[in-house]
């Protein structure tokens, strides 16, 4: 293992590494207190050498770094690979490709709905990963052997777990699926942090326009304050916050003040101004230029058919052994109950095949769901 601090000793690793036709990566990072993750250390691997590159070096520039990221000729592994990418698209610009996410692909071999780093380790090879420095401070110098140990294990582990589920998938023919994963996760639009789309990541159900403007109005508001200060998003406004102020949209700081999800005292901010004007903002807007609400079309037993479509989907992940999450979200099942065109991941490629089609013929009779022997069973209908 070779720790690597100075721009030549990483570009001398990255030209060795892009030797080979499959490394392994991973990042350690801090992002507790800013809006964009502190990178403190890359770690990567080949079947022969393994490095730890420490960012916070001074005077080291990674840009041998994301040359490799970007080398297409080099398959780049990942465990959970997001986070990763989004520290790399912000530093550099530009998403790593090619890629392969072993959470993606174990959840595709059954191996459960986004399964944690080490317990993939321990149920693919046997070895029990040291969990000892998962929430360590990687942003403190010097680095410890301990550390060091910890990083680069993170690595030289995942090329055992990629070699094993790599096998698995060639010989079960689900290459495609992980390939098709890898698609979302290596596309732009994935890391595009749009301030006017923040408040796409909101959980909060709105049901009116009104109520819609205000929140994407707040939302973008929050996204960038948050963003010019370098502070997490809660730091500026939580989330449950934002939803009480799009309900009740308050046009006065006194108004404001009587919500019970604000401090006390925080329309007296500087910032309390600055909500009364985004409120104003979504209060003014067009609603025509707003996205549709989705509401039931036709549909009065659509409770009834979401928890049908539930049954179904445990019994396609059991047959199968796929992960559920993987095949489609409750999100999903909620919009095919409402429509069978839904623009949803369940009713395309090979989740479509597995689960869409069988879906639709139970939403509209011709599948059913029977018990036989304290078992649910499908049965086909004409």
């Amino acid at each position: 293992m070779e720790l690597i601090t100075t721009t030549d000793q990483l570009a001398a690793a990255c030209e060795r590494l892009a030797q080979h036709p499959v490394i392994t990566v991973d990042t350690e990072f801090l992002r507790e207190t800013t809006y964009y993750p502190l990178l403190c250390v890359v770690q990567m691997a080949s079947a022969e050498d393994a490095v730890v590159v420490d960012t916070l070096a001074e005077g080291i520039d990674l840009a041998p770094f994301f040359a490799l990221m970007n080398n297409e000729a080099v398959l780049k592994v990942f465990h959970a690979a997001r986070q990763d990418i989004e520290i790399m698209v912000h530093r550099n610009g530009v998403v790593p490709h090619p890629i392969f996410d072993t959470q993606v692909a174990a959840m595709v071999l059954g191996y459960g709905d986004s399964i944690a780093y080490d317990q993939l380790v321990e149920r693919v090879t046997g070895h029990r990963p040291d969990k000892t420095h998962r929430f360590t401070d990687w942003s403190r110098r010097p680095l410890t052997d301990e550390q060091l140990h910890y990083a680069v294990s993170d690595v030289t582990h995942l090329r055992d777990v990629f070699a094993k589920l790599d096998a698995d998938l060639k010989k079960r023919n689900r290459s495609d699926w992980v390939s098709e994963e890898m698609k979302i996760l290596t596309s732009p639009k994935t890391y595009d942090f749009h301030p006017e789309r923040a408040w796409e990541r909101l959980k909060t159900r709105v049901r009116k326009p009104k109520e819609l403007a205000v929140l994407m109005e707040v939302a973008a508001w929050r996204e960038q304050e948050a963003q010019s200060r370098d502070v997490p998003r809660s730091r500026v406004l939580k989330d449950d916050a934002v939803g009480d102020i799009a309900t009740h949209a308050p046009t006065t700081l006194e108004k404001l003040a009587n919500l019970r999800s604000l401090p006390k005292g925080f329309e007296r901010s500087k910032w309390g101004s600055d909500i009364i004007a985004a409120i104003q903002r979504g209060i003014n807007r067009d609603p025509n230029t707003l996205p549709k609400l989705e509401k039931p079309r036709g549909n009065g037993n659509g409770a009834a058919t979401v928890e049908l479509l539930k049954v179904l989907l445990r019994m396609t992940s059991e047959r199968h052994a796929v992960a559920s999450k993987v095949i489609a979200t409750v999100d999903d099942l909620e919009q095919i109950a409402i429509d069978d065109n839904a623009d949803v991941g369940a009713l395309q490629g090979w989740r479509h095949e597995l689960f869409g089609k069988d879906a639709l013929a139970l939403k509209h009779g011709r599948l059913a769901l029977a018990m036989e022997k304290g078992r649910v069973i499908r049965v086909e209908r004409t």
